[in-house]
Order: structure tokens, then C-alpha cells, then sequence
């Protein structure tokens, strides 16, 4: 083939397009005419412009259909019998007389096509005849489309069951025989292109050569559409005919073409049966032939098809598709030593997805696809190709997505050893996707073991893995560490020993992961723990015999070990949160001394480690909340704590602060429902107290000239001391609260300050209830307004 430029082929398919078009004009007139000489004289003429050599195969089949249009127009002619006045078999004889040999063997296979259809010689005998002559053009463009035209007129006159030619059982062999003949001879020809013109375009060539793929695939199609071809003669005959000539013709973009042809235009059916002689083709191949590629769609196009019926399942399991197929891949990445990472890993993500359809019940065949990968990864310590990377995310993926349940995915051996070869950054991306898996199908992680191996699985979101040297982005790191806080919630199990087991694992794999971590995965991790101890209230003491003892003592010496490592990050007021609610938790074990301790070291925490003075405020409401709801500490040690509470209290920075959290104090000497703890007079003296406190932060509104805010603090008091009134409390009399309505009718008088919402609400609550009548109104009637 000439490198040409592209102006000059334009000008030479022009000039032979002209020259058709010439002699088409004057053949017309001597069909018209009925004048057979001069048709066959014009029809060789214009067939003579196949002959050049300057086309590209694009711009040639341009010129091949301008002529085929025309030989269409001539085979109707040559059939009319009537009309040229010349038998069939004459004419066979007339047009070997041509002078050039392509315009002749053109000419042959158009009368030798109306030879055939009026059988008056066996259309065995023309065919391989015609098919031998067609030797007689070796140049690999005109031979191509001189076999395709004779591959098309002989399309409908093959030898096959039910045909109008003969056709019986015995003579399909020989249409096999003609278009296996045609097909070997078509590839060659295909295979010598790459041969012409020099070497510096052969990329030029092979795209060329492309674009002619399908004159040579149409045979195989043809084939697979002879209804006599059933599965002893593709078994016997066809398929290994085809393979012999893939895998002797040593040309990559053959056997590529020809292996994705064979698998896309036969049955599914001829595949499986047949599969050991398909399969052992593949390591024969060019090394640079992309196997994965037509791998890949044969495994996909099985598994489809073992879905069918279950009858199809059982030939599956019969002719061990699974093993043939595995041992393939492992065949073919054995001889394609220089085979990407990509293409390996394709090939197992396509045997894996074969393996879930069609052995979904099979985890050792699944495990066994992982461990192969593994193999082949083991000299590559991580991977960097992002396309190898992704594919390794869709293996990883395959069987979280088949079974919905990640606990399948935990019992595979493999599995991790995958994950291991992951880049740090796409390892996080896979653990997210198990942890999601987890979360949408609800699946709870039982057993210790289990919870081990997913913790191995997600490592790289628990702690640093080595060599990460990326800057962590805040929001990813906080989602991260919120989905493996959202996990610990989904480990569960109703035995103790089990569950305290589960509880210790992930403590381990949380320490691991440094301090940083700690204020997202402990606060669940704690409240895990915490549930465990409410399952076993009432349990105490060690149980003989037990390597690690599941009490309620010991659970809160684990969980005094978490919190005292959060606090250490630092994270003061989550710590004290989370001791308060183990306190809670101990109160209910009825642990006196347990529940001291953790509010030793509340109040330890809130002396030394919190100095915000809003942090304050909110870590005294919590401590007077969690300390009001305690019945399990004696009389001294209540004191201690409700001591150093309400000294907190009086302590805060801000006099509204001060205020409210002494009136809050006042809950913790009245607890409804609890004997005992209803000292009227402790509660009268933080009412008092706080009055105090609000009068003060009165005065120096004043000379702020903001009066709004001390204003609201002395209505809160006085809800204070209508609750109080209301629970009987005798300390808190009718009077006292007559006089505090007083003082803030007088406050509000001296500041000219606007009607107080908060305080109108009381004022009204107070008149319902004097309303209300009954012993509450008798109460309440003494109170003037």
C-alpha cells in the first residue's frame, strides 16, 4: 500500500468512480438493449477499476458498492434467460473468457450465483469452485471484497436443512466446508495487510485494517445461522477449524476480533458444552492481544445464561465451568507475563461476578477468586494505577453487593489480603462502602471474631495507615470517624461475655487509632458498654471461673479507662457528659461507690480542665441534673456532693449565671417521690440565695441601665417559688410570695420598664389557679395581684 496524501486519493477514487460510472451508462444500453456481447465487454471494463492499488480500504469499499450496485442490476439480466438468448451454462463458460482476472472471477460468481438457483448443477460442485478460483486474486484488498462478494451472492444458497439446494443432514457439511474455506482464505488476506507499505504507518494501517474486521467476521455469522450446525458439528468441526486459524495466524488484532466474534455470534448453549477447546485457545494468543476484553463478555454472557433455568444451572455444575474458567485466567496471566495489574484484576472481577450468579451458595469458590487476586498482586505492595485501583473497588465490591449482608464478607480469608493493596486514600473509600453496607441492610456484627476481621477490614479509618502522608481534610475526617461511631451501634450480642468481648476488640482498635479519634468513636462506644450494664442490673461480684468476667464492676472499669483517655485528648466536657451517664448507669446497678467515683472525677475535671465559664454553666446544670435523679448514695455522701455543687453554683463568673444555677441547687434538696429528701428549708435558702444574687446583678444593671435581663431572673424565682408552693413545701409561704410579685411590680415601676411577657404569663397562671377553687385555690386565694 502507497503512502499517498489525502488530496490525491480523493482524486484517484474520483477518477474511479468516473470510470464506473462511464461504463455503467453504456452497459445499461446493452441490457437495455438486450446485447450480451457488449454488457459483458462494458461490465468487465467497469469492474477493471477494482483493480487499483492507490485506494484506501475506506475509499475502496466506496468504489466496491458503486460496482456492486451495478453487478446486482447485471445478475438480473443474466437470469432472464430470454432476454440474452444464452444458457446458464454457457454463460458459466462465456465469462471465464474475460481478459483480467478480477473483472473474470466478479463476473463468475454473478453468473455462477444464477447457475446455482437454476439448479442445473450441484451447488456443491459451484461453489468450492468458485471458491478456488477466488485464489487466483492474493492482493489482500481486492481479495477481501472479491471473497465478500462471494460470501454475499452466496448467502442464500447454501446447503443446509430445509434450503431449496439440496439440503440435508449429510450436505451441510459441505456449506461448512465452502464458508470455512472462504473464512480461513478471507483472514489471511486480512492478516497480510498489515505486511503492505512501510512501517512508519502501521498505526495507520491497523485502523485501516479495523475498519475491514467485519467482511472476515460475517463468515462466522453466516455460520452460526445454518440451522444444521448444530452442537456436534461446532464441537467436531467449526470451532476448531476457527481456532486453528486464530491462533496460527499470529496477528493480535486477528485473534482479538476473531475470539470476541466467536463468542458474540454462537450459542450460549455451544459455549458451555465447549468451553475446555474455547478456553484453552486464550493462553495461545499474541501477548498483546487484551484478553479481559473478550474474557470478560464470554464469562458475563455464561452467568446470564445459567440464570435462564435451572436445568441450565445443573449443565453448569456438570461440565465444572468454574474451575475451566479459573484455570484459564490463571493460564493466561501465567503466559501474558507482562500483563497489566488492570487487566488481571478484570478478568477476576469478571469471574467473581460469574461466580455470584452462578454459585452464589459457593464462598470458597468466591474466597478462591480473592486469593488468586492476592497471587497476582503480591509483588505490588500498593497499587497506583487508578484504573487498577477502581477495578479492585468493584472486586471488593461484588460480594457486599450480592449478598447484602457484610458478615458474609467477614467469613472470606481473602478478603482483607484485597483490601491490603488499596492505596491509603481509596482503602478509606472501601471501608466507607462496607460501613454503608452494614447500615443500609441493618446487619448486626455478632461475635468477636467477626467484629476482629471488620475492624482489620476498615483500619484505615480507625487509625493512620503507614505512609500516609495526605493532609486530612476536616469534614471527610468528621464523616469518617461519625460512620465508625454509627458501626459500634451495629455490634451487638444478647450473651455478656460475648458482648464484653465485642466491647474490648473495638477498644483495642480505638487506642490504636491515637487521641484524635477518640471524641467521635467513645461517647458510642461508652453508651454501648452502658447498655450492656443495664442488661445485667442487679449482677455483682466476679463469677469463679470466668477468664474475663462479665459484671457490671467490670464493665466500669473498662468504661472509666475510656473516658479518662478522652479527657486526656483533651476533651473535658464530653469526658464529663459521659461520666455523669455512667454514674446514672451505677445508680441503677445500685453501685454507691462506683457512682462516687464518677462524680469524683466530674468534679475533678471541672475544677482543673474546664475554664470556659459557658462550658461552666452548661457542665453545672448537668451535674445538678444527673445529681437529682441519684438514690443510691447515703446521707453523708449526698451532702458532699450537693455541698460541692451548689459551691460551684455561687461560683460562676456571671451574677445571672450564679443565679440560676443556685436556684437549680434547690431540686436537689426536694426530689419528688423519694423519702427523705425534702428539706423545705435547704430549698428556701437557695431561693433565697439566688434572690440575693439577682438583687446584686440588678444593682449593676442599673448602672449599665439594662434592666431586662435581672428583671427575668426575679420572674424565674418566682416560678420557683410557685412550683415549690405547689408541691407543699411549708417553708415557701403565700406571703413570701406576695412579697416577691411586690418587688417586681416595684422594680419594674422605678425603671419605667415596659409589661414583661414572662412575668404576665405567671400573673396568669397565678389566677387560674385561685380560680380553680378546691384545696390548690384555697392556697393560692391569699395571694393578692
Amino acid at each position: 500500500m502507497l503512502l499517498i496524501g489525502a488530496e490525491d486519493e480523493e482524486k484517484w477514487l474520483a477518477e474511479g468512480i468516473a470510470g464506473i460510472q462511464h461504463n455503467a451508462f453504456y452497459l445499461h444500453r446493452a441490457l437495455d438493449s438486450n446485447n450480451l456481447r457488449d454488457a459483458l465487454k462494458y461490465s468487465a471494463q467497469m469492474l477493471s477499476e477494482l483493480r487499483t492499488s492507490k485506494l484506501s480500504p475506506q475509499k475502496y469499499y466506496e468504489l466496491y458498492m458503486r460496482a456492486f450496485d451495478e453487478l446486482r442490476i447485471l445478475e438480473m439480466f443474466f437470469k432472464d434467460e430470454s432476454k440474452h438468448g444464452v444458457s446458464v451454462v454457457d454463460l458459466y463458460e462465456l465469462v471465464q473468457h474475460a481478459g483480467n482476472i478480477l473483472p473474470r472471477l466478479y463476473l463468475l460468481c454473478t453468473v455462477g450465483s444464477v447457475y446455482i438457483k437454476s439448479k442445473e448443477a450441484p451447488a456443491k460442485e459451484l461453489l468450492q469452485d468458485l471458491v478456488e478460483m477466488c485464489h487466483g486474486v492474493q492482493h489482500p484488498i481486492r481479495g477481501l471484497f472479491l471473497r465478500s462478494y462471494l460470501a454475499q451472492i452466496s448467502r442464500d444458497k447454501l446447503l443446509d436443512i430445509g434450503s431449496d439446494y439440496e439440503g440435508d443432514a449429510e450436505t451441510v457439511m459441505d456449506a461448512v466446508e465452502f464458508i470455512l474455506e472462504n473464512f480461513t482464505e478471507m483472514n489471511k488476506l486480512w492478516v497480510r495487510m498489515q505486511l503492505e507499505g512501510p512501517g512508519r504507518v502501521r498505526e495507520k494501517r491497523e485502523k485501516e485494517r479495523s475498519a475491514l474486521q467485519e467482511l472476515v467476521g460475517k463468515n462466522l455469522h453466516v455460520l452460526s445461522q445454518i440451522e444444521g450446525v448444530d452442537l456436534e458439528i461446532y464441537k467436531e468441526t467449526v470451532l476448531p477449524r476457527v481456532l486453528e486459524q486464530v491462533v496460527n495466524c499470529k496477528d493480535d488484532l486477528s485473534q482479538y476480533y476473531l475470539m470476541d466474534c466467536i463468542i458474540q455470534v454462537f450459542p450460549d448453549e455451544y459455549h458451555l458444552q465447549t468451553l475446555e477447546m474455547l478456553l484453552a485457545a486464550f493462553p495461545q494468543v499474541q501477548p498483546t492481544v487484551d484478553i479481559k476484553t473478550v474474557l470478560s463478555p464470554l464469562m458475563d454472557r455464561l452467568s446470564k445464561y445459567a440464570a435462564s433455568s435451572a436445568d441450565v444451572l445443573t449443565e453448569f455444575l456438570q461440565v465444572e465451568a468454574f474451575t475451566k474458567l479459573s484455570n484459564a485466567i490463571e493460564k493466561v496471566i501465567e503466559m501474558q507475563v507482562d500483563m497489566p495489574a488492570v487487566g488481571a484484576i478484570t478478568l477476576y472481577v469478571s469471574l467473581l461476578t460469574f461466580t455470584l450468579r452462578v454459585h452464589p451458595d459457593r464462598l470458597d469458590y468466591v474466597d478462591q477468586v480473592l486469593g488468586a487476586c492476592v497471587k497476582k498482586l503480591s509483588s505490588i505492595p500498593k497499587l497506583e494505577d487508578r484504573w487498577a485501583t477502581k477495578q479492585l473497588v468493584a472486586l471488593l465490591s461484588a460480594p457486599l453487593e450480592k449478598y447484602n449482608d457484610t458478615v458474609t464478607a467477614l467469613t472470606l480469608s481473602n478478603y482483607p489480603r484485597v483490601m491490603d493493596h488499596l492505596d491509603n486514600g481509596t482503602n478509606k473509600v472501601m471501608a466507607m462502602v462496607i460501613i454503608e453496607s452494614i447500615m443500609k441492610n441493618n446487619t448486626c456484627i455478632s461475635t468477636a471474631d467477626k467484629v476482629e476481621v471488620l475492624f482489620e477490614l476498615i483500619k484505615g479509618l480507625i487509625k493512620d495507615l503507614d505512609g500516609a502522608t495526605d493532609e486530612l481534610d476536616e469534614e471527610d475526617f468528621k464523616d469518617e470517624q461519625n460512620s465508625v461511631a454509627k458501626l459500634i451501634h451495629m455490634l451487638y450480642n444478647n450473651e455478656p461475655e460475648e458482648m464484653l468481648k465485642i466491647i474490648c476488640i473495638v477498644w483495642k482498635h480505638t487506642m490504636a487509632g491515637g487521641p484524635k479519634r477518640l471524641p467521635f468513636t467513645v461517647p458510642s462506644l461508652v453508651f454501648s458498654a452502658l447498655r450492656l450494664v443495664r442488661q445485667m442490673q442487679g449482677q455483682e461480684g466476679d463469677i469463679v471461673g470466668e477468664e474475663v468476667p462479665a459484671t457490671p464492676k467490670k464493665i466500669f472499669q473498662l468504661l472509666s479507662q475510656m473516658i479518662e483517655a478522652l479527657s486526656a485528648v483533651p476533651s473535658p466536657e464530653l469526658a464529663l457528659r459521659l461520666y455523669l451517664q455512667c454514674a446514672k448507669a451505677a445508680n441503677g446497678c445500685d453501685l454507691e461507690y462506683v457512682a462516687y467515683e464518677f462524680f469524683t472525677q466530674v468534679f475533678v475535671l471541672y475544677e482543673e480542665e474546664i475554664a470556659n465559664s459557658k462550658a461552666q454553666v452548661t457542665a453545672i446544670h448537668l451535674i445538678i441534673g444527673a445529681l437529682q435523679r441519684m438514690n443510691v448514695f447515703n446521707v453523708e455522701n449526698r451532702d458532699t456532693l450537693t455541698h460541692k455543687t451548689t459551691g460551684y453554683s455561687a461560683r460562676l463568673l456571671k451574677k445571672p449565671d450564679q443565679c440560676r444555677a443556685v436556684y437549680a441547687c434547690s431540686h436537689l434538696f426536694w426530689v419528688d417521690g423519694q423519702d427523705g429528701i425534702r428539706d423545705g428549708e435547704r430549698v428556701l435558702l437557695c431561693l433565697k440565695r439566688a434572690l440575693r444574687i439577682a438583687n446584686a446583678a440588678q444593682q449593676m444593671a442599673s448602672i449599665a441601665r439594662d434592666s431586662s435581663g435581672p428583671l427575668t431572673l426575679f420572674v424565674e424565682i418566682l416560678n420557683k417559688y410557685l412550683y415549690y408552693f405547689e408541691k407543699g413545701n411549708k417553708q415557701i409561704t403565700a406571703a413570701a410570695i406576695q412579697h416577691l410579685i411586690e418587688l417586681i411590680n416595684t422594680e419594674m415601676q422605678s425603671d419605667s420598664a415596659t409589661s414583661d411577657a414572662f412575668l404576665a404569663s405567671t400573673l396568669r397562671y397565678i389566677q387560674f389557679q385561685k380560680q380553680r377553687g378546691g384545696v390548690m385555690g384555697a392556697k393560692f386565694e391569699s395571694i393578692k395581684l
